[in-house]
């Protein structure tokens, strides 16, 4: 199994991205990610799903899922200790859509 170290390694480069602010299918804000240790990881895999989706459905959340490798089990087990996890599990349980706007650093 890929490690989600290993997964990271594969993805775009976010350097120069502060933060990404999610959106609901109304436009309505549902949340932030910080580009910074202890979130940077979530950063990385929520800019490539919507790179690569054009944002983030069931579909793109099923790869977050597979992404997130090792953590998407311990999310599962504990839920509220990874949010941006449990955040996937409710777009697929819920079949909506977010939306994501990044700011420069």
């Amino acid at each position: 199994m890929t490690t989600f170290a290993q997964q990271l390694e594969k993805m775009e480069k976010t350097d120069g991205l502060a933060r990404m602010r999610l959106f609901d299918e109304m436009g309505n804000p549902v949340g932030e990610i910080a580009n910074q240790p202890g979130s940077s990881g979530s950063f990385r895999v929520y800019y490539h799903l919507a790179v690569k989706w054009g944002g983030i459905g069931i579909k793109a959340a099923q790869e977050g899922l597979e992404l997130f490798a090792e953590h998407t089990a311990d999310a599962q087990a504990n839920p509220g200790k990874h949010p941006n996890i449990d955040r996937l599990f409710d777009i697929i349980r819920q079949g909506t859509v977010i939306s994501i706007r990044c700011d420069n650093a």
